[in-house]
């Protein structure tokens, strides 16, 4: 599955009319109707109260077929045209025509009237959004900038239903200049768009549905169409390296851990652990040697490596330490827990001069510690993988975390190919982007992963499929995928604020036995 783009559409529209010869007043009609079918499913009484705001444009078009199909079905919709009925124009026209030829009852808005429509929006029990569509640039004009807040004062009482994408938000950027509704569910044709993951998106969306208009599945590749993928659960499955039945711990691969510091003992210990739990046939964590006769006690089900420390930090030591043992590791991590430290940026170059081209997953301080030698990451000959959070990312990139967050697939991308590198660009809705340019869209997780310790576990387990053989792209699908699943469920049995990274391991493990049925 694709995230679109309004200019993706508008050529997938085309292709479909003018190709494939689907007239539009034909997609308009399938359109609606798939809205009505998600309707029918919503419906919190048999006979619900529902209001229906249709734009002059396409969108609006939708919303003359919903109601009219509503009618049909012996519902008594309240539709409103938020334009003047001499603008709505082409496929709109016709399904607009056809309603009000059969004598259905429609409203126009008039500001005068917006006591009624209040009292109207007070009483439904769903309101259809199909006001502005895929089409929204800048600033909200009226009268959506008024109507807008009025459907949203109720989005609580009612089931608030977008068509397509919800008013208000861009379908490439996802802000929402101005404000947007605020969606129960929206039920978006052929692809979700890229705004639904980006910036304000997430906010309004609510739960999404990509449904069939009779859009050949094909339409994308025949247009050579270059999108981002939208990770499924199928997709992550595949991801997911196989295992074999006749295995055992060395068939399944030996993580390294690079991590802890005396401020933060326990972030390499979460990485570990999650190798572990998903797989990895043997874990070491490398820690400061003062660390280990603490976590060792805690943890036997870890190998360790305790190595000389300074204040509280790796040792310049430490590396030569490490040296002889680093051949029999399948993957490494190198970051969590590990803070920054005199001379670290050196202690960095050094242990990716030691290693011998194994995938290499650095996260949290090794980032800041590798700001200003990205150049070095380029040149290992292993694959390198990155995991920053948006504040990281701006450090990388030396710049605001406000400029990230505004141009999130375009950075990620860019980086990626740039410096050659795997970026898991973590953040509510994470992006991955992998050297050749193709880029990955995670639409699960929330704020339950919100909380020191999570983005540990991410790492490990990543450092876990690589360690079993998965290739880099296919590892952090995986693990994203995996990450944020465990979390959702977790956040279920103990609420969203009570989830811990050790909750979010034990949902790994139960998100695997689900998969594994899948493999």
């Amino acid at each position: 599955m694709f995230a679109a783009g309004q200019r993706e559409m508008q050529q997938i529209d085309q292709y479909t009319i003018e190709t494939i010869g689907l007239p539009g007043v034909v997609l308009m009609e399938n359109a609606g109707a798939k809205v009505v079918e998600e309707i029918l499913e919503s419906m919190p009484c048999p006979n619900p109260k529902i209001v229906i705001l249709a734009g002059g444009g396409n969108n609006g078009g939708d919303g003359f077929v919903i109601a009219r199909r509503l009618v049909d079905l012996g519902m008594a919709p309240f539709l409103c045209v938020m334009a003047d009925r001499t603008r709505i124009k082409g496929d709109a026209k016709v399904h607009f025509d056809a309603y009000v030829k059969r004598g259905l009852p429609v409203s126009y808005f008039n500001e005068r009237d917006l006591q009624a429509l209040e009292r109207r929006l007070g009483e439904a029990d769903i309101i259809v959004d199909a006001m502005l569509g895929t089409g929204v640039k800048g600033v909200l004009r009226e009268p959506f900038h008024t109507v807008i807040p009025l459907v949203n004062k109720y989005a609580d009482k009612s089931c608030v239903i977008s068509v397509d994408i919800p008013s208000g938000v861009n379908s490439d950027t996802g802000k929402a200049e101005g404000g947007a509704i605020k969606a129960a569910k929206t039920v978006t044709f052929v692809f979700p768009k890229k705004g639904f993951f980006l910036q304000d998106g997430p906010k309004y969306v609510g739960e999404w549905k990509a449904v069939d208009i009779s859009v050949p599945s094909s339409v994308a590749e025949d247009l050579n169409l270059k999108m981002a993928t939208v990770i499924t659960p199928d997709l992550a499955a595949q991801a997911l390296p196989k295992r074999t039945p006749y295995g055992h711990k060395g068939t399944f691969g030996h993580a390294l851990v690079i991590g802890g510091s005396r401020q933060y003992a326990g972030a390499p210990v979460f990485s570990a652990q999650a190798a572990l739990n998903s797989g990895a046939g043997l874990t070491t964590l490398a820690i400061p040697e003062n660390l280990y006769p603490i976590l060792a006690a805690q943890h036997p089900e870890i190998l360790f490596a305790p190595l000389q420390e300074k204040e509280g930090h790796f040792a310049q030591e430490a590396i030569e330490e490490l040296s002889s043992r680093l051949k029999a590791f399948n993957s490494i991590v190198v970051g969590p827990g590990m803070s920054r430290f005199r001379r670290g940026e050196e202690w960095m170059k050094w242990l990716l001069s030691a290693l011998h081209a194994q995938p290499i997953v650095l996260d949290a301080d090794a980032l800041y510690l590798m700001r200003d030698h990205l150049g070095e990451a380029q040149a290992y000959p292993g694959e390198v993988i990155m995991t920053p959070h948006p504040g990281e990312m701006a450090v990388l990139l030396q710049t605001s975390v406000q400029e990230v967050e505004k141009h999130r697939l375009e950075i990620a991308e860019a980086f990626a190919k740039e410096h050659g590198v795997y970026l898991l660009l973590k953040g509510h809705r994470s992006l991955i982007a992998s050297p050749d340019g193709e880029v990955y869209i995670n639409p699960y997780g929330h704020d339950a992963l919100g909380k020191g310790g999570s983005g540990d576990v991410l790492t490990g387990l990543i450092a876990s499929f690589l360690a079993q053989g998965a290739a880099p792209l296919e590892s952090v699908i995986a693990a994203s995928y995996l990450h944020a699943k465990a979390g959702e469920e977790q956040a279920k049995r103990l609420s969203r604020y009570g989830v811990l990274p050790q909750d979010i391991i034990h949902g790994v493990r139960e998100e695997l036995r689900k998969m594994e049925k899948q493999l």
